[in-house]
Order: C-alpha cells, then sequence, then structure tokens
C-alpha cells in the first residue's frame, strides 16, 4: 500500500510529482503503466475518449503521437482543449490532466518516427486513421507501402506526428479506506507557480 498522500511529501511541482508516481507503477509492475484516457471535444461539443500511450513528459508536458486527421487529432485541431486521466488500479491511484494541447516540432516528430519498429513506421502510411475500411483494405496497403519502401528509409507521414498537453490542473487521487479518498489539485499561475489544494473525497 502506497504512503499516505500528505501535503508535507510533496512536490511543489506537479511534473516531478507526477514522475515519481509513474516510476513507483513501473517498479510495481503495471501493466503499460504509460497508458492514459485521452478526452477531447468536437466543434460541436461532443465529447469523445480513448485510450493513447504517453511516449514523454517534461516541464513543458505530457506527449502523445498520433495521425494528425484521425478523429483526435482533427478535434484538437478545432478545439485545443483536452483532459488526460491514468489509472493504476493496484497502487489505488489515478491522476488527471487537464489542458491545452498542441503539435510538437517536427524534428521532434521525426525523431520518435525514426525510433519506432519498422512495422509501425509502414502503418502510419498504409492506415487513414478513423475511416471507414475492410480489413481487406487495410492490409492491402501495409503490403503495397511495405513493397514501396524495402530496403530505403521510412520518411514520416506529414499527417502524422506529436502533441503536448501543457497542464494547466493535475489531480493527484489516492485511495483511502470509507471512500474518503485523497484528493490534491496543482492549479497552474499565472506568474508559472502551482497552487496546492486538497479537495473532499
Amino acid at each position: 500500500m502506497p504512503a499516505p498522500l500528505l501535503e508535507s511529501g510533496l512536490n511543489p511541482d506537479p511534473i516531478p510529482q507526477f514522475q515519481r508516481w509513474f516510476d513507483e507503477a513501473v517498479a510495481a509492475g503495471i501493466s503499460q503503466p504509460n497508458a492514459m484516457t485521452l478526452a477531447t471535444v468536437s466543434r460541436d461539443v461532443q465529447p469523445s475518449a480513448r485510450i493513447v500511450l504517453l511516449k514523454r513528459v517534461d516541464k513543458r508536458g505530457f506527449e502523445f503521437y498520433t495521425n494528425y486527421l484521425s478523429r483526435k487529432g482533427r478535434e484538437l485541431g478545432e478545439n485545443p482543449h483536452a483532459a488526460l486521466t491514468f489509472h493504476w488500479e493496484p497502487l489505488g491511484r489515478q491522476v488527471r490532466i487537464e489542458g491545452d494541447a498542441a503539435r510538437v516540432s517536427a524534428e521532434e516528430s521525426d525523431a520518435y518516427f525514426r525510433s519506432r519498429p519498422v512495422e509501425h513506421q509502414i502503418g502510419a502510411w498504409a492506415s487513414s486513421q478513423s475511416e471507414p475500411a475492410t480489413r481487406e483494405e487495410v492490409d492491402r496497403r501495409f503490403e503495397e507501402t511495405k513493397a514501396k519502401y524495402a530496403g530505403v528509409t521510412i520518411p514520416r507521414p506529414p499527417h502524422w506526428g506529436g502533441f503536448r498537453v501543457a497542464p494547466r490542473t493535475i489531480e493527484f487521487w489516492q485511495r483511502r479506506l470509507a471512500r474518503l479518498h485523497d484528493r490534491i489539485r496543482y492549479e497552474r499561475q499565472p506568474d508559472g507557480s502551482w497552487r496546492i489544494q486538497r479537495l473532499s473525497p
């Protein structure tokens, strides 16, 4: 069982605090601790959510990669407000993040694309993510793309790359008995500092 979530033990900056919890999730052997729910809202105010994988976190925010023409990519282009949730059930912990998403630089997207397995690089070209397709069509495009780039470096598709969610608020939730859960919220202030508050469970 994790130690009690007390203000005296918190980092004044939520990013190192998140990294501490993330490292503890990894050490606990949790499967895919970088899996996070990404919630977006369309131009006509329709919400949607899906699981994506965190690829990097630093003082700038939380980074993931996707097809920019997918539903989530289009919605973030129309409305950058986004929410992320991590849930590490074995530790009784959850982290909620709200902020604004923006594309990472082309150089950062290129570097991450080159680090991916070749099959994933081919898939980024072959899949028109979120568009209707038969399995046969998807498989055919994969094989055609594989043949096209056989023996050569695969370039990053212009419609594929990273987003970074710059947090405005980050809430750390930890399970307690009698459902008196600990909830600590960090709110970014105009000067860039963070205000820390305990919330009722």
